[in-house]
């Protein structure tokens, strides 16, 4: 049975903290208590646990479970795939007396779907949606001088197709494109020592224009008369002071505009402060709650990327400057452990994969990812197109669900700067009649603009890829076979219309009622789908497959090559980055191992587009300097 061990994680050591982020990697405080590992577990088929009060006993739990693993996966050590629509959790810990002052926060990266947790047999917090965090305030559940107990619960209905869902499938075994299941916990799970006035939430809105940041900083509760804010930016490379501020805080939320403070020569030097894929620089930042006697009460450190995404004139700029979109679909989906990433440094392997192939963006499909997967985009300069986890019909159930959880996202991620898109829905799913019904129209109108609400500092796509209803961004799905058939359909602009209007890529109206295409920017945002899978095997999904690495690449950069022909198209995205499950469409295998030559896939990804002038101009550029540095070397 699970023991009260628990490991201690310091996030204030640079060093350590940029190589392995502790959670959250957007507000780390100093000290955090690790309390992934061996749980003890029970299934609850008859959801009996709540009538005979688990929550206050030990004997039901009969089993242990891996935390973060979900009890489906190979490496919860349970490998469990049959329907189990509620779970238990029970872990005792001891926890030193220097963290029983003031506050003590337990923390869910995310339970998927329903959660309950008891400490101590006393209710702690109840939290809905399974790919957002929440947090509960445990320090008057506490015993003195004795082991705690922390119990969760968690109910996952695997037939609830009104409940946001993603690609988790609602059959026993996976099929199609739809994968096992991912049930209760599977994202980290920590404590945290807090004090009892202290930071709760940190928003940075950057201004490139000024070069400054708005500050919106939330405490948990009202300080005292006389407290103040103390805000320390340092630029990453190479490390300065920027800014240096503190002022008087007179409630509960401060909003503050911060200027960087720079000499001429640093502003010459902007690409040292700005965040872009090509020099990713993050700015660091220090807060310090500072008390009426000048002591410290809270002191936490967070980053944020100086930068502006915009979609405008029928393309993507960033910083002002346009940029030729290469995103590749990510389900970030492992064969032992699903959803969850197997370990904390596989997240950063999976940006670098995709970086290694030639891509400069991912979008995340189906899922809300690990907020530390976005830190290594973030680090590593990946864009990354935030998709949330779908349902699969209709209803006033679905419409709640859903909107709660995605705008809860978009809060937690809203400091990212690899983020420069929004999804709220794919493909129609969970809006199936959607060119038909004025209430369904309604409602991804509604996600759009609850969006755009919470952050105007994005472009959103309301529905991406099918019928267009409305969005910044114009996206397409286009499975045709040949680049010549892309080539037909997406040359220029004037052309691009005709075939969303009178082509209709897989009969899909795709200027739905009210929707337009204007001078937004186009991608074909899904594309490709290519298989090289072994002769003899049977389970397998993909739109075409091919019998040897190198006809799939040739059929790969027919493919992108089209696109980059075109003189319209502000971008696209291949499916898929790698195996999953039986969908064999990957350019890498499950196990991340690419299967065709990286350097070959990288050259075909790098051309040139004839969409941004400057990409040609700049590849022509180079052409000349080899040729000369060739005539050179002849010499």
């Amino acid at each position: 049975m699970a023991g009260p061990e628990c490991s201690i994680g310091r996030g204030n050591d640079r060093h350590n903290a940029a190589s392995r982020p502790p959670p959250p990697p957007q507000l780390r405080r100093e000290r955090w208590i690790d309390l992934c590992g061996n749980w003890g577990f029970a299934f609850d088929d008859d959801d009996c646990g709540l009538a005979e009060r688990w929550f206050e006993r030990a004997e039901p739990f009969d089993r242990e479970i891996t935390v973060p693993f979900p009890p489906e996966s190979k490496l919860s050590g349970v490998h469990e795939t049959g329907f189990h629509p509620v779970v238990w959790y029970r872990r005792e810990i001891s926890i030193d007396e220097s963290d029983r002052q003031d506050r003590l926060l337990l923390h869910f990266g995310a339970v998927d779907y329903k959660a309950s947790v008891w400490v101590n047999g006393r209710l702690a917090v109840e939290h809905t949606g399974g790919h957002t965090p929440f947090s509960a305030e445990i320090a008057p559940l506490l015993i003195p001088d004795e082991i705690q107990v922390i119990v969760v619960r968690a109910e996952d209905e695997p037939r609830d197709l009104q409940q946001p869902r993603g690609k988790q499938y609602w059959e026993e075994k996976p099929g199609y494109i739809w994968y096992h299941r991912t049930t209760g916990i599977w994202q980290p799970v920590w404590l945290e020592p807090a004090p009892k006035v202290a930071v709760a939430e940190l928003r940075w809105t950057p201004d490139v224009d000024r070069f400054g940041v708005a500050l919106t900083l939330r405490l948990n509760r009202t300080p005292p008369d006389g407290w103040r804010v103390r805000v320390r930016l340092t630029g990453d490379r190479p490390a300065r002071v920027l800014v240096d501020d503190s002022c008087l805080l007179r409630g509960r939320e401060l909003r503050r505009d911060l200027l960087l403070d720079l000499n001429s020569a640093a502003i010459r030097r902007r690409r040292t402060l700005l965040w872009a894929p090509e020099h990713p620089n993050l700015i660091e930042a220090t807060i310090e709650l500072v008390d009426e006697n000048g002591a410290v009460a809270d002191r936490v450190e967070s980053y944020f990327g100086l930068r502006r995404v915009e979609a405008r004139d029928g393309r993507f700029t960033i910083n002002g400057a346009p940029i030729f979109l290469r995103l590749v679909l990510a389900q970030n989906y492992w064969p032992d452990s699903h959803l969850a990433a197997p370990d904390a440094d596989a997240l950063r392997r999976e940006v670098e994969l995709a970086q290694s192939l030639g891509f400069n963006g991912v979008r995340i499909h189906q899922k809300i990812e690990d907020p530390r997967f976005l830190y290594w985009c973030d680090r590593l300069g990946m864009l990354v197109w935030g998709e949330a986890a779908n349902a699969y019909v209709y209803s006033d159930r679905a419409v709640e669900m859903l909107t709660r959880e995605w705008l809860e996202a978009v809060r937690r991620d809203y400091n990212h700067p690899s983020i420069i898109t929004w999804v709220p829905l794919n493909e129609s799913w969970g809006v199936p009649d959607l060119d038909r019904s004025a209430q369904q129209r309604s409602f991804v109108q509604a996600l759009y603009h609850l969006t755009r609400a919470l952050d105007p500092t994005r472009p959103v796509i309301g529905n991406d890829g099918w019928e267009h209803a409305v969005g910044d961004v114009f996206g397409v799905h286009d499975y045709a076979a040949s680049g010549d058939t892309l080539r037909e359909r997406y040359a220029d602009r004037q052309i691009i219309k005709r075939t969303l209007s009178e082509v209709r890529p897989y009969h899909f109206p795709l200027l739905s009622e009210g929707g337009e295409l204007g001078d937004k920017p186009i991608l074909v945002s899904e594309f490709g789908g290519l298989s090289f899978v072994p002769q003899t095997s049977e389970d397998w999904f993909g739109y075409r497959q091919f019998a040897t690495p190198d006809e799939l690449l040739l059929h790969y950069e027919e493919l992108v090559d089209a696109l980059l022909a075109s003189t319209a198209l502000a971008g696209f995205c291949y499916t898929q980055l790698t195996d999953t499950e039986q969908e064999a469409n990957g350019l890498a295998a499950a196990d991340r191992k690419p299967k065709v030559d990286p350097e070959r896939l990288r050259q075909i990804n790098s051309r040139p587009s004839k969409a941004v002038p400057s990409e040609v101009m700049d590849a022509m550029i180079k052409q000349e300097v080899e040729r000369r540095r060739r005539e050179r070397g002849q010499e």
